[in-house]
């Protein structure tokens, strides 16, 4: 048989199409190979970024949070602010209402000084006069600086601080603190030490100490502060009469009233409701105070008080007052109180007792 003879451009082509099949593999592999890493390489950075994004994210809740807490926050600040803010504008409101009333008190209070003015001229001619015959009388019985009755009445020789059962009434409202109205307004608002120290308040204890240190040996005497109510300083006392002569019951008496703070307003009648309860009744009554009361035995409809009402409140105080107890009376004015002088200087020529307005450095 014949053998088939094969073509040298057969094999020929067949190497180059084998060699060019293995060049296109080898080039889809080395091709592949990178598209793979180009791949990873971009899933990692992608995943670098979707974790960056979420911690991003994280941080972003939180302050979020915070945020709305912040914004809590400042809502009730402002919600305080506004109230506060309200409160001060009624507090204007009311001072204005009492300027008013003030300015339109101004005559009233200039006749009513020009009418003390005259009283103390004339008092004071008659105590030179009854001095000049004093003196000039050989019996003591005839002397007028002293007059018999309730309690052991003095007149003319300065503040009587004489009797057998003498009640001393101390105001603790918050007038106490200053002589102005916009002063005390502002020291109401203070702690408890700052109204302790304040100057008209350790004024005002100064006097009641030394009118506790003037007290006859032997006597008896009780130590009220009052503002809308009344109470004895002296704890445990139970409104019982005190003993000059007792040291401890003297010392408990200051002390309690040294730890008053001055606060509230001021009821009179409370006040002299406490002369009525004491048993025996008192034969001496002195009262340190700055002005009329601002209300009477309950609690005033309004924030303000007119002058004629102070005027009607301390009235309805002098008719529960008993009657033949001389009433001695310290005054630290307060602005403000067109009739206060007047009011209380009747009172005491009234009673049989004393006025006095002191000097501030007193006693």
């Amino acid at each position: 048989m014949k053998r088939r003879s094969i073509s040298p451009f057969s094999l020929s082509f067949l190497d180059i199409m084998f060699c060019g099949f293995g060049a296109v593999v080898l080039l889809v592999l080395i091709l592949d190979h990178d598209t793979v890493r180009t791949r990873e390489t971009t899933f990692a950075n992608l995943r670098a970024e979707a974790v960056d994004l979420e911690r991003q994210a994280i941080r972003a809740r939180q302050d979020l949070s915070a945020d709305k807490a912040a914004l809590q926050a400042a809502s009730e600040s402002r919600v305080e602010a506004d109230e506060a803010i309200r409160a001060i504008d009624a507090e204007i409101a009311a001072l204005e209402l009492e300027m008013a009333e003030m300015s339109r008190l101004t005559l009233a209070r200039v006749a009513s000084i020009e009418q003390l003015k005259s009283d103390l001229k004339n008092l004071d001619s008659e105590s030179k006069r009854l001095a000049a015959e004093a003196k000039a009388a050989k019996d003591p019985g005839n002397r007028v600086l002293k007059v018999v009755g309730d309690g052991d009445r003095q007149y003319l020789t300065g503040l009587k601080v004489g009797g057998k059962r003498i009640l001393i009434l101390v105001d603790a409202s918050a007038s106490m603190l200053d002589e102005t109205v916009v002063n005390v307004i502002r020291r109401r608002n203070m702690s408890e030490a700052s109204k302790r120290a304040a100057p008209k308040w350790r004024r005002t204890l100064a006097t009641a100490e030394w009118l506790v240190s003037q007290l006859p040996r032997g006597s008896r005497f009780q130590l009220v502060s009052f503002n809308t109510r009344a109470r004895v300083t002296a704890t445990g006392s139970g409104g019982t009469w005190l003993d000059t002569d007792n040291r401890e019951q003297v010392n408990r008496a200051v002390t309690g009233l040294q730890e008053t703070i001055p606060e509230k307003g001021t009821s009179l009648e409370r006040a002299f409701e406490v002369v009525k309860k004491m048993q025996p009744r008192p034969d001496n009554v002195i009262l340190i105070t700055d002005g009329l009361p601002t209300q009477g035995r309950g609690k005033p409809r309004g924030t303000t008080v007119s002058a004629d009402a102070r005027l009607k409140h301390y009235f309805a105080a002098v008719r529960a007052l008993p009657e033949k107890i001389p009433v001695n009376i310290i005054l630290l004015p307060m602005e403000g109180d067109a009739y206060a002088a007047a009011a209380f200087w009747q009172l005491a020529a009234a009673t049989g007792g004393s006025f006095m307005t002191p000097a501030r450095d007193w006693p």
